[in-house]
């Protein structure tokens, strides 16, 4: 089995540079403002042969238990108690602070042990400052740069002693099984402040993500993995977006930039709404975004028990849809309450509806029967006196579904021709809520030329 570490120290030491390290890749947003990471982060990491789990987690500072900073702490305390092993990391460069001796003194009453590890330790002068790092009472000091990828081996060595016995010895095989789980990726999106995290908590049945009145602070895409109902499911909780003009500094953009990336990489994206303001244009940007992805899409109208007028509110979100999104004609709405779960339940079965319809294959001889019946029925209008035939059809992929058709001459079927066939292909194989795409392509057989 797995074993799992938590790296924990101040804000600012490189908590997160070396978790990308560890995991391989960039995934915890990375800047020179403290204070960056908020939720606690987890991800595979692989070190030489071992593979363990690893939390990344948000910087220790001392704060009142109901502020934001007390909310981060928790999370941090939740990710040690959860560790089989903690990295505590302070600045080789920058010394030993008043606020890492606070808390080493903190750690060393912790049952969970503690490798200390001093970060930025590269050239002669981080090594030199590393040493101070003995007067803590946590043992000697690895110093490594996560950085530069110095050090790693000592990680190793140390590591090492955590993992369950005939860990090294496992092969490649097992990662390969895993890989072929079916596990659904699933991204929650939506404006600043609509509930998202609190949606997640939700779900996960526990706090996991950092929730308060404050808007923005999730900064952050937060993967989760859990299953529902027997389904292997890939959470990720995002930081919300806001208007394109109003996105300042580097830090938002780099935020929004990873919450656009989580939804290129869902294949479900559930997009929360805040129901006492309804369905707004960046809410119809965000839904747009999603269509033209090619992700299938749930759409959560948060904060319903504070709605007087239901039943008005929802036919107002339900007509927007239909004039602004017609091309997600059908797209599930649920309306809940995250904070208090009611009709929570709800969610989940229609994010597992709509994956089904997102993978969704029709038969060549049903799309074909149901070609002739749609031209029959409304045939494409004739171009300069000439008839445009549909020949036939298939399905050439899903995910989401998608159509290829031969047409005598496709440059000139129009448009809105083409869109009525995709509200048909909808409505006659169930296909409601989920991007159709339908590819027209030109027959270039000599002896097909009957309408010529």
């Amino acid at each position: 089995m797995d074993f799992t570490v938590a790296i924990i120290g101040r804000p600012n030491v490189g908590k997160s540079t070396l978790f990308n390290r560890l995991v391989g890749k960039r995934q915890a947003l990375v800047d020179d403002t403290p204070g960056v990471t908020r939720d606690r982060r987890e991800g595979m990491a692989r070190l030489g042969p071992l593979r363990f789990r690893i939390i990344d987690t948000a910087g220790l500072e001392e704060a009142d238990p109901d502020s934001m900073e007390g909310r981060m702490r928790q999370q941090t305390d939740a990710a040690l108690a959860d560790a089989d092993v903690a990295l505590f990391l302070v600045d080789a460069r920058a010394g030993v602070t008043p606020m890492d001796r606070h808390f080493a003194q903190w750690l060393r009453r912790s049952p969970t042990p503690i490798i200390l590890v001093a970060n930025k330790a590269e050239g002669r002068e981080g090594v030199a400052n590393a040493m101070e790092a003995f007067s803590l009472g946590l043992g000697d000091p690895m110093v490594l740069s996560a950085e530069h990828g110095e050090g790693l081996d000592s990680l190793y060595q140390a590591l090492s002693a955590f993992a369950p016995e005939e860990e090294e010895k496992k092969t490649d095989e097992a990662g390969e099984d895993e890989e072929k789980l079916s596990i659904i990726q699933l991204a929650i999106v939506g404006r600043p402040n609509a509930g998202k995290s609190t949606l997640v908590n939700r779900l996960l049945g526990e706090e996991r993500m950092l929730t308060g009145p404050e808007p923005g602070l999730t900064r952050d895409s937060i993967a989760t993995e859990w299953a529902y109902d027997g389904q292997p499911i890939r959470l990720v909780d995002t930081a919300g977006l806001r208007r394109k003009a109003r996105v300042e500094g580097k830090l938002e953009k780099l935020s929004v930039a990873e919450s656009l990336r989580a939804i290129r990489l869902a294949q479900v994206v559930v997009l929360v709404l805040d129901g006492k303001f309804g369905l707004d244009k960046q809410d119809l940007q965000i839904a747009n975004l999603v269509e033209q992805e090619g992700r299938a899409l749930v759409i959560a109208v948060n904060k319903w028990d504070a709605i007087e007028d239901r039943a008005k509110a929802l036919q107002a979100i339900e007509d927007r849809l239909e004039i602004s999104l017609p091309q997600l004609k059908g797209v599930p709405i649920v309306t809940l309450s995250a904070l208090t779960g009611r009709h929570a339940e709800r969610l989940l079965p229609a994010v597992l509806a709509t994956y089904g319809k997102w993978n969704a294959r029709v038969k060549t001889a049903l799309f074909n029967r149901w070609l002739d019946a749609i031209v029959q029925k409304h045939p494409p209008p004739a171009y300069q006196g000439r008839r445009i035939r549909l020949r036939y059809g298939s399905q050439v992929k899903s995910r989401p579904p998608t159509f290829a058709l031969f047409v005598s001459r496709p440059a000139e079927l129009p448009e809105s021709y083409v869109r009525y066939l995709a509200n048909s292909l909808r409505e006659t194989f169930h296909l409601e809520g989920v991007p159709i795409r339908i590819h027209l392509r030109k027959n270039d057989n000599p002896y097909v030329n009957a309408d010529d």
